[in-house]
């Protein structure tokens, strides 16, 4: 299975339609190789918050593969949070981060 080179639409992205912030997304960019939590963050750096419709739509078709959810549990380890305050961190249901803490840790 073949995934999308994040890392080449971002860059093209940035560069195209946004230069004013090549500068604060450089370190991601960096990167060989993005994985979905780097693309959480350039989404959010390019974009900032999005109207309530858009946010909806997007957050339909959300999908972390095992990387970035081990990633996402061990954000809230360091930063000592609750399920809840991770959820609305990362825009998340907090039966989704239960369900991740019971497969994953």
């Amino acid at each position: 299975m073949s995934h999308p080179n994040y890392k080449k639409i971002y860059t093209d992205m940035i560069t195209i339609k946004h230069p004013d912030k090549l500068e604060a997304c450089s370190d991601i960019l960096q990167k060989s190789k993005l994985n979905t939590f780097d693309v959480i963050n350039l989404q959010k750096k390019i974009f900032g918050s999005e109207n309530a419709s858009i946010g909806q739509f997007n957050q339909r078709h959300k999908s972390y593969d095992k990387s970035t959810i081990i990633k996402i549990l061990d954000y809230q380890r360091k930063n000592s949070l609750n399920n809840s305050e991770l959820a609305i961190h990362f825009r998340l249901s907090r039966n989704t981060v239960a369900k991740w803490k019971k497969l994953f840790l």
